[in-house]
């Protein structure tokens, strides 16, 4: 399909403005397609040709103010509209469009726990011309109104509120003006839980079989619904701007959420069917905060173009952080921020692939590579900068400037210059000199202090330099205390300024298990060059840089704070700054200047003790994931498994009391997941327990059969019994991922010609089927698909699209395969190849991945 460039959109822009969009859908006609009837009105500012885009199933009519176009001239997703005379126009377009399975368009997934049917809409970027014919760029605002015909019994949701006007017709209110890729709707037997909120209709829905679930967490989801809502208009000038607010928890959904006005769309894997913790309930509740928050950044101002996609994205990941901590009982938000969100910005900043937060437009030169900007700089990165952004300038200053933006600019479109100009406005500060350093600038600054004690005084130095994606040779001499100086390049000075604090500890005089804080300096580093900083008294045990976490840079410890780290991390007062140690520790293992066992070894002596439940979690999922499973050659891979299981058993005997549940819940998951032998999780299935608790629920029964399924302690039958115990969605995923992990030859090959020979696997089946094939301990059995995977991806990305490309390059790419052969085999497939974008980013990504792996293990 053809993709729209900037210059077309531009070009398009001026000629047309957009008013009105009529569309009739009807969902009764099969399983395979859907009628799709649209009138679009719209006025010409001068003669002209364009086109409007749509991509059927089959399109029956097309008229142009009353003369009928040819359908044949349909070329790709361009219907050419030619001849065009200034004035106002009105299009009528009649056509068949398909169902998606992969969650692109309207998807269509019927349930088998009770074969009961739902369809809901994703049209972000380009994806609203599988529904109906539009103009399809962000800055086309239109009203639209949405007439749906569905089977008798369901209930279809939209972006404004919906009347059932009688046999199956439902109408939905016009919206106000919106982009195109923002309309939504939603239909099935839906299960739903309604209330009011300041005058405006609230509701929250799921499918029918999730509904004891829904109806358990209905209080919780929509309090936190509320105290968002409440705190936003707090913060903002502007009103709420549209007439309903509807969540809906929808099936095989891609993203987390999608921040459809009126209607946002969430993956209904947020209605628990299982035991979670209350960190996994504070990331539902972020989420929720998070696309709310897009209500007035991204759906009442909505960029011009996709180059500034972070500004929906960046300010709504640190709305969502911010407003949770503020308005809801979740106050430590920050702190999974820091250990889960911020490393995959982090990590992401590293790549060759990395990009400015906000990229110069040249750079976004069509959909297809705005596309590829979704990733951890848009959300992660740009949230880090917005943070910092407010510990400079200040929150007052900040707000002022914000709902200068929103009132300049609603129910229209902006750009990065515009939201500049906003804030600038508001303060005396130079911002548009922070926003190019900041916004435009790529790569991570690395901070490091030299610490140093004379005449009763300490002195501080702190280097700034900032980091590329390429290592250097080891200096051997540079060697100390375990750490190796096997690094990012680095060049002199740093990309850009930052406020920090300074956390100065020292031991504890009646605990030597802890550190005190002694206290806190605040410290502004230029954009070049280094600062010191002289202070009266001792010197301290720990110095760490950017204590409390406030801007986006690595930091580095001086080696007497290195051992404090080593001995005391656990010790560390604030959850916050343990996050700012850990992850500084991750760093330093990802960069080869920390051995990977060594981060091991903390996380054996520290864990035992940490009371933060997203750190536990971060730090065993890195350790696992990355530390045992691919930094590690394969020979020391039991050791670290065995190193992990102790550490879950220490956690499981602290949490015999029942105390805390959601940390005995982790060391549950986790003694699962690195169990090397199959005895105890074995008999804890037998038993439907673990002794002590939890009593195993579905996501606990799978999740031992996974890794049952790896060790060869189970075979289809075990997997088929359990199918019928839970013949839900999530029970085809789990026996899918067991199927795939089974390590048997023909296994095998079912799953792999399941994932690349067929296009039968939806999105959710396809990633559950990756997930099982690739493991560790069966590098020999699945050696040959190593070599298939590479024309194999190529070939199904061009097939089934970006959606499926993205699964392929993420979850079905061979990450245990950590050799130089494995690497060559990716450059020569990106080279020779040809993938489509989406495939290629992700395989690019990997391979990069794959290659620090490999230094790492050369460290």
């Amino acid at each position: 399909m053809s993709v729209l460039t900037r210059d077309e959109a531009q070009t398009r822009a001026k000629l047309l403005d957009v008013h009105h969009y009529g569309i009739d859908l009807d969902l009764t006609g099969g399983d395979d397609t859907f009628d799709s009837r649209t009138v679009i009105r719209f006025t010409a500012r001068a003669d002209a040709d364009t086109f409007v885009e749509l991509k059927p199933a089959e399109l029956r009519s097309v008229t142009l103010d009353g003369q009928p176009l040819a359908p044949e001239t349909l070329d790709e997703n361009r219907l050419p509209l030619k001849g065009l005379t200034a004035g106002e126009h009105v299009l009528r377009v009649d056509a068949a469009m398909r169902y998606s399975r992969t969650g692109e368009g309207m998807h269509r997934f019927t349930d088998p726990a009770d074969g009961q049917t739902y369809l809901y809409t994703q049209l972000f970027m380009e994806d609203v011309q599988r529904v109906f014919a539009a103009f399809d760029q962000p800055d086309l605002k239109a009203v639209f109104e949405l007439t749906v015909t569905a089977p008798e019994g369901w209930t279809v949701l939209a972006n404004g509120v919906t009347e059932h006007l009688g046999k199956g017709r439902w109408e939905a209110a016009a919206t106000p003006l919106i982009s195109t890729y923002l309309v939504a709707v939603a239909a099935g037997p839906w299960h739903s839980v309604r209330t009011e909120h300041r005058g405006l209709p609230f509701g929250i829905h799921c499918r029918r079989s999730l509904a004891p679930h829904l109806d358990a967490d209905a209080d919780e989801i929509l309090d936190i619904t509320r105290a968002c809502f409440d705190r936003y208009h707090e913060k903002f000038d502007e009103p709420y701007p549209f007439d309903s607010y509807d969540q809906a928890f929808v099936p095989e959904f891609n993203a987390g959420a999608m921040e459809n006005p009126g209607l946002v769309t969430f993956r209904d894997e947020f209605i628990y069917r299982s035991a979670v913790t209350d960190t996994e309930r504070q990331t539902r509740a972020m989420v929720i905060a998070h696309e709310m928050a897009h209500m007035w950044f991204g759906d009442l101002v909505t960029l011009r173009w996709w180059d500034d996609i972070w500004l929906n994205e960046s300010f709504a990941e640190y709305m969502g952080y911010q407003t949770l901590t503020e308005a809801t009982r979740f106050t430590q938000t920050w702190t999974d921020f820091g250990v889960t969100r911020k490393p995959w910005g982090y990590d992401a900043d590293q790549r060759p692939s990395t990009h400015p937060v906000a990229p110069d437009p040249d750079a976004v030169p069509d959909t297809a590579s705005a596309m590829l900007n979704f990733d951890g700089i848009s959300y992660a990165k740009g949230a880090s900068a917005l943070r910092q952004l407010v510990a400079w300038l200040g929150e007052k200053d900040f707000l002022a400037g914000i709902n200068t933006h929103f009132a300049r600019h609603k129910f229209g479109n902006a750009t990065l210059a515009d939201f500049i100009d906003s804030l600038a406005g508001a303060t005396e500060r130079d911002v548009h000199a922070w926003a190019k350093a900041w916004l435009r600038t790529t790569g991570v600054d690395t901070l490091t202090p030299e610490v140093r004690a004379e005449n009763g005084n300490w002195h501080l130095d702190i280097g700034h330099e900032s980091s590329g994606g390429v290592w250097s040779k080891p200096d051997a001499a540079k060697d100390r205390n375990g750490l190796k100086h096997l690094t990012t390049r680095k060049s002199p000075g740093g990309r850009r300024p930052h406020r920090i604090t300074i956390g100065v500890y020292d031991h504890d005089l009646h605990d030597a298990s802890l550190l005190t804080l002694r206290s806190r300096l605040e410290a502004d580093l230029p954009a070049t060059g280094n600062i010191g900083i002289s202070t009266a008294g001792p010197r301290p045990a720990l110095v760490l840089l950017n204590d409390g976490d406030l801007t986006y840079a690595k930091v580095r410890f001086d080696a007497e704070s290195l051992d404090a780290v080593r001995t005391r991390l656990s010790g560390l007062p604030d959850p916050l700054t343990r996050a700012v140690v850990w992850n500084a520790l991750r760093d330093a293992v990802r960069d080869g200047e920390l051995p990977a066992m060594a981060y091991l070894d903390a996380a054996r002596a520290h864990l035992p003790h940490e009371t933060d439940l997203a750190l536990v979690q971060g730090v065993l999922s890195f350790a696992a994931a990355q530390v045992a499973d691919r930094y590690l050659p394969a020979e020391d891979r039991p050791s670290a498994l065995a190193t992990l299981t102790s550490l879950c058993r220490d956690l499981l005997r602290r949490t015999e009391d029942g105390t805390n549940p959601g940390l005995r819940l982790t060391a549950v998951r986790h003694f699962i997941d690195v169990a090397a032998h199959p005895d105890t999780i074995s008999a804890w299935f037998s038993e439907g327990t673990v002794p002590g608790g939890p009593e195993l629920d579905p996501e606990l029964r799978w999740r031992i059969l996974g890794r049952l399924a790896v060790h060869g302690a189970i075979d289809d039958a075990v997997i088929d019994a359990e199918l019928v115990q839970d013949p839900s969605a999530a029970g085809q995923e789990g026996a899918a991922r067991c199927r795939a992990a089974l390590p048997d030859p023909q296994a095998k090959r079912a799953a792999w010609e399941s994932m690349f020979a067929t296009d039968d696997l939806s999105n959710y089946l396809f990633t559950a089927t990756a997930q099982g094939f690739w493991q560790p301990e069966q590098a020999d059995l699945v050696r040959e698909y190593v070599e298939r995977y590479w024309p194999d991806a190529v070939a199904l990305a061009a097939r089934r699209g970006p959606a499926i490309a993205d699964a392929a390059g993420h979850w079905a790419f061979p990450v245990y395969a950590v050799t130089p052969h494995t690497l060559a085999l990716g450059e020569a497939c990106l080279r020779d190849a040809d993938p489509i974008p989406a495939l290629r980013r992700k395989l690019a990504d990997q391979l990069d991945d794959l290659e620090r792996a490999l230094r790492v293990r050369g460290a």
